[in-house]
């Protein structure tokens, strides 16, 4: 992946957290809110949480229909967002319809601040597991096909590697946008409460501090229907990982500057990468 030779030094970066409901039109307006409220406070590049147009599965495919086409009705939203507020935008996740199999991609697309699209990255990793919880049962896979690469977008603030949810359990794919030049790794989510008070926050630092890079990380808060809740915690972390900001309950923003000469101080005076080995 090409990187960027041309980098600002400092940039902010922050994560929308938001409690998606059922209703589509509300959601939109919320984030479109936080996008706003974030850019008054100088943030250069914003990561919106997975999900954030829609929690309901029963909307899903039709909102899949949608997004086919070139100019796709939350696409189209998310490049005027970006390009209204001057911002490099993480699309969180919204459902792209594979007509073949009738499942959609859970797909976060990548804006610069002119609202023009980059790319997109499709989820490696579907949540199919059984938590303790209301839910219970998580079956990703039944409705949702996974992407099959990594992605890394250069900017003038850093070159910038996408992550969604449960990828943040995998080293491997965060070793490897490291690999792909990111100075600053996002994660877009929608975390559940039970597993993410066990583990979100010891996963978001592990990654950062692994990788030395900057992690960004956006995820869902509060109660989305009777079953289904989440943990928030939204935050900007270090690459030596400390956490830079956070918000641990409620709607509303995480938010901090990044220098990226710290990545190349951190990695220069701890060489990870040069002392990997295989075996």
């Amino acid at each position: 992946m090409k990187t960027n030779d041309s980098k600002k030094l400092t940039a902010k970066l922050a994560a929308i957290q938001i409690t998606t409901g059922l209703n589509v039109e509300k959601n939109l307006a919320a984030v479109e809110l936080q996008i706003q409220a974030a850019a008054k406070q100088g943030a250069n590049i914003i990561a919106l949480p997975e999900v954030f147009a829609c929690y309901d599965s029963q909307k899903y495919l039709a909102l899949g229909r949608q997004e086919i086409t070139v100019l796709g009705t939350l696409r189209s939203r998310m490049s005027a967002w970006a390009k209204n507020n001057k911002v490099y935008l993480i699309g969180g996740t919204i459902p792209v319809l594979d007509p073949q199999t009738s499942k959609v991609y859970p797909r976060c697309y990548f804006y610069n601040d002119e609202g023009e699209e980059l790319g997109y990255y499709d989820k490696l990793h579907l949540f199919d597991v059984d938590v303790d919880d209301a839910q219970g049962r998580y079956r990703e896979s039944d409705m949702f096909l996974s992407g099959d690469e990594i992605k890394v977008f250069p900017t003038p603030y850093g070159n910038v590697g996408l992550t969604i949810c449960y990828d943040l359990r995998f080293p491997y794919l965060f070793d490897h946008l490291r690999k792909a030049g990111a100075d600053i790794i996002s994660v877009v989510a929608a975390f559940t409460e039970t597993t993410g008070k066990a583990h979100w926050q010891t996963l978001l630092q592990a990654r950062a501090i692994e990788q030395q890079c900057y992690v960004l990380a956006a995820n869902q808060w509060g109660q989305h229907d009777d079953k289904r809740r989440t943990f928030g915690h939204s935050m900007v972390i270090s690459p030596w990982g400390e956490i830079l900001d956070q918000l641990p309950t409620g709607q509303g923003i995480a938010i901090a500057e990044i220098d990226l000469s710290e990545v190349e101080r951190i990695r220069r005076k701890m060489p990870i990468a040069n002392h990997q080995r295989t075996l």
